[in-house]
């Protein structure tokens, strides 16, 4: 498939109870994904955030990006994209033992397709048109555009920082009606636990240079 360039990363997740999650921050790194900064912005590979966690049967990994946007444009699918989900169930921590990697790219007729790679237990690739629920061998997975999950209000975080003063307010969002591009997966919890090891799990995006 060719090099790749490191566009952004993403969070590091640890799926146990009582533990923490940390997140990548929408237009990270500025200099690629903010308009004000460069007029040609790199959304699709631009990581929002990445979220997962577990039920007593799956474990449910929510990879968001190109966001936050007005409900009125478009999801952001790019074939020179490579996402990657790295899972690490095993010393070292940082070594990713089960890397799911994720594809756009042209499907039937008009429809974007999706290809997703490396998905435990699942033979072969799952593919795919967006916006659609995938199922194989267990599997399953949809990208498509989503509402971003993210709360946050930014005004009440631009008044602390101004004034010194905690000015947060519960009831306001800033990312409410604001849509995201996001691949949501849903797998057996047995094929990702490792006894009792820790679970980590981290996105990166790179992209291509050249035709595929």
């Amino acid at each position: 498939m060719g090099a790749g360039v490191l566009a952004s990363a993403g969070a590091i997740a640890l799926i146990l109870p009582g533990q923490f999650l940390t997140a990548a921050d929408h237009l990270d790194p500025p200099a690629l994904t903010d308009p004000a900064v460069d007029m040609t912005p790199d959304r699709p590979a631009d990581i929002a955030d990445l979220y997962a966690w577990h039920t007593d049967s799956s474990v449910i990994i929510a990879l968001t990006f190109a966001g936050p946007q007005a409900t009125s444009r478009p999801a952001a699918y790019d074939r020179d994209v490579l996402y990657t989900v790295n899972i690490s169930n095993a010393m070292p921590r940082t070594t990713a033992d089960i890397p799911i990697r994720v594809r756009f790219g042209p499907g039937s007729g008009d429809q974007v397709g999706v290809q997703v790679s490396g998905l435990p237990g699942v033979t072969g690739d799952l593919t795919g048109s967006v916006e659609t629920d995938l199922a194989k061998d267990g599997v399953r997975v949809r990208a498509g555009l989503f509402d971003d999950p993210f709360f946050f209000d930014l005004q009440g975080f631009r008044d602390t920082r101004a004034t010194g003063t905690l000015s947060f307010n519960k009831d306001r969002d800033f990312f409410a009606g604001q849509n995201l591009t996001a691949i949501v997966m849903e797998i057996p919890r047995d094929r990702i636990a490792n006894g009792s090891n820790l679970i980590d799990i981290w996105a990166t995006t790179a992209r291509f240079g050249g035709q595929l």
